[in-house]
């Protein structure tokens, strides 16, 4: 059997052929296509189309498949007409729309919480939906992936992995909050019937001229693909899908919904096979993608360079929005009192040493909130091939880092349309955990 996963994060989009050799999955890659945010006015948008045209154009380049899954990133969706057009460009979770909605916002972050799990954050689609101005036109909400596979099919529908970044999912129940929607003056009818991955979605339109291929629900959320795709030998173990965002957590059976989580501000996001994912959003590479677009400059000779020490950490939280990332960082550090970085290797250090901190703080966190502890963790995605930072983080959280597959989420995507699990995918590289002086540090940054 030959399946093309569609993985689309947040600065490419990748079309990637899986097949199965001798209990071994192969992962090709046959197009790979940029994404990234578009500055239209005063608003900031995803190319769609453009993102449609590079999946389209990575299927012919697929040649015959068996079927099709595509994943995403979460809480941004598009709106539909009622004649199935759509109504304008989705906005980009990192415009400033949202600013703060959810400190405002008529239903209290607690009780939200209570319902949906979800981790508060002020770009979550219940806070955009507060400030969407074409709501009022709209028939029907889509999420991303939904939103392809819907150009793709022509079906129209909600997987569940995705719709639980929403906010207005029961993760109790794994359904729609109808009840929810209807106090903050949402029509429950412009969300699709939920799926479950899996699930056949339809099969390609036969305008696209690729046949009649089936379209498969995956983990759409590539959160929830990436954790199919960790290649855990027991469940004593975490994830960190790390690339612009790291998603720290566990996979467990039940939510944590507790009053301590809540404070924590954890999610609990839906995975495959009726398991929770329950995690805290770090900010991740995006502090190093915006360093490297400032120098333009290659990674690897700067990886060499930060091998020594700095002593320097910023919080990133306060490093959401784009901008001149290497002076934020280097004015952050002289407020707080510390070295300030004077050359692109002392910010890489800086960065990876809080991103490393920021690792260890969630795995902890999470650990004790959840009740369960861990004996590795596996780092998948794009911060697998950062050799460094997986080191830092080993040492930082005092357990082994098992880095790869770097395709996480493509190789989560293949194995549910191949409806396989715990197949082996690719090399992985394990970090044993060297020590530190991590308590200083963290004292300093949290």
């Amino acid at each position: 059997m030959r399946v093309a996963a569609v993985d689309l994060g947040a600065s490419s989009g990748r079309v990637m052929v899986g097949e199965l050799r001798d209990s071994e999955l192969v992962l090709t890659e046959v197009h790979r296509f940029w994404n990234g945010p578009v500055r239209l006015g005063d608003r900031l948008h995803w190319d769609i189309l453009a993102l449609y045209q590079g999946i389209l154009e990575g299927l012919r380049a697929a040649g015959p498949v068996d079927s099709i899954g595509i994943d995403s990133w979460g809480v941004d969706y598009g709106l539909l007409s009622s004649d199935g057009a759509l109504l304008g460009n989705p906005v980009h979770y990192r415009d400033s729309r949202t600013a703060g909605v959810d400190s405002s916002y008529p239903v209290p972050a607690a009780e939200l919480y209570a319902r949906t799990g979800v981790q508060v954050l002020p770009f979550n689609t219940i806070y955009q939906l507060a400030v969407e101005p074409l709501l009022a036109s709209a028939s029907q909400l889509l999420m991303i992936p939904d939103l392809l596979a819907y150009w793709l099919t022509g079906s129209v529908g909600a997987e569940v992995t995705n719709a639980s970044t929403t906010g207005l999912l029961d993760v109790r129940r794994r359904e729609w909050d109808t009840s929810l929607m209807r106090r903050v003056g949402l029509d429950p009818s412009l969300f699709g019937s939920l799926r479950e991955p899996g699930s056949r979605i339809g099969s390609l339109q036969s305008h696209i001229g690729l046949g009649p291929v089936p379209v498969v629900a995956v983990g759409s959320h590539d959160t929830a693909s990436a954790v199919v795709g960790v290649p855990a030998s027991s469940p004593r173990f975490a994830y960190i899908s790390c690339g612009t965002w790291s998603l720290v957590g566990l996979s467990l059976s039940a939510p944590v919904l507790s009053s301590a989580s809540s404070a924590a501000n954890f999610s609990n996001e839906l995975g495959v096979d009726g398991t929770v994912r329950y995690l805290r959003n770090v900010m991740g590479l995006w502090l190093l993608q915006e360093c490297l677009r400032s120098w333009d400059l290659p990674l690897p000779p700067l990886l060499s360079a930060a091998a020594t020490p700095f002593g320097s950490v910023v919080d990133a939280a306060e490093f959401f929005a784009p901008g001149d990332m290497p002076a934020r960082i280097a004015a952050a550090c002289s407020r707080t009192g510390q070295p300030v970085p004077s050359t692109p290797a002392e910010t890489v250090r800086c960065i990876l040493d809080s991103l490393a901190l920021a690792h260890r703080r969630a795995l902890r966190s999470a650990m004790e909130l959840a009740g369960r502890e861990v004996d590795v963790v596996h780092v998948v995605g794009g911060g697998a091939r950062n050799s460094l930072l997986c080191q830092l983080t080993a040492d930082a959280c005092g357990v082994p880092v098992v880095a790869g597959p770097v395709e996480g989420a493509a190789v989560g995507n293949a194995l549910v349309q191949l409806g396989v699990r715990g197949v082996r995918c690719g090399e992985s590289v394990r970090y044993e955990p060297r020590g530190g002086g991590w308590e200083a540090l963290e004292a300093r940054l949290f």
